[in-house]
């Protein structure tokens, strides 16, 4: 069966869009997702990102990691916007319904402006610290990012006896400022270093602020090796993050179709 697609990339994170209003991939096996996402054999990406119809909102992002996981994903969320406002959904403001709940986010010129749900929990674990921004993400600092293999040193994390059941993303970061800094990213569900990490960067905005103490608004700069993304929110607490924004570009890069086997 043929289905047409349009890809996507935000900050070098990719993605294949399918517009799925009515309904006629709501059963696309897990096995069709991961062999669309395969960049020998299939389309290429990071993730495939479905855009159901919502009665009560704008749409529904419905997201599969590569190996077809489901998770939250920033920079798939602001590429939605991207492909919804390609479908017509053209409203200056919209809401959309995910895995993770409920997010508001506009479009901007070129740069998408993503409302991410707020973060009242944060732990140590040696000298990471580990949060939830829709995903689950593991922050901790390097001296040496370009020279780091987050490849393994990620995966060693990702699979040990603490997270390897529910899977974490590993991410590590190099500080160029209060608030400024470097990232690199190895995904869960994609079980590699990606380009750029949406929630990540935003698990790892929150780190800086409470590493360099940081309380009150803040706006905060992060590197990626796909390019920069903005990161905003209001620090309330000791290790409580409310009107959290993340800003970045979301691009068009091709449409095409594609036979799958339902």
């Amino acid at each position: 069966m043929k289905l047409n697609f349009s890809k996507y990339q935000g900050t070098g994170n990719d993605f294949v869009m399918v517009d799925n209003r009515s309904g006629e991939w709501d059963n696309l096996p897990i096995k069709s997702i991961h062999a669309i996402c395969d960049r020998k054999f299939g389309v290429g990406a990071d993730g495939l990102i479905k855009i159901n119809a919502h009665p009560e909102y704008d749409f529904e992002v419905d997201y599969y990691n590569a190996d077809g996981s489901k998770s939250f994903c920033g920079n798939g969320a602001r590429c939605s916007v991207a492909f919804a406002h390609r479908l017509g959904i053209t409203k200056q403001e919209v809401t959309f319904n995910a895995i993770d709940g409920v997010h508001g986010a506009k479009k901007d010129g070129d740069l998408i402006n993503l409302e991410m749900l707020p973060v009242y929990k944060v732990f140590r674990d040696g000298e990471a610290l580990v949060l939830n921004t829709g995903s689950p993400h593991y922050v901790m600092f390097s001296d040496d990012l370009d020279n780091l293999d987050v490849y393994e040193e990620g995966k060693a994390i990702r699979y040990n006896d603490r997270y390897k059941n529910g899977g974490i993303n590993v991410n590590f970061i190099q500080e160029e400022s209060d608030t400024e800094f470097e990232i690199r990213t190895y995904e869960r569900g994609v079980e590699n270093e990606t380009l750029s990490c949406g929630t990540g960067l935003t698990a790892a905005a929150m780190v800086m602020a409470i590493e360099n103490e940081l309380f009150g608004y803040q706006a905060m700069t992060a590197n990626t090796k796909g390019g920069t993304c903005y990161v905003g929110f209001n620090r309330t607490g000791e290790m409580e993050f409310e009107e959290v924004r993340l800003i970045g570009p979301a691009e068009f890069i091709f449409s095409g179709e594609i036979d799958v086997d339902l």
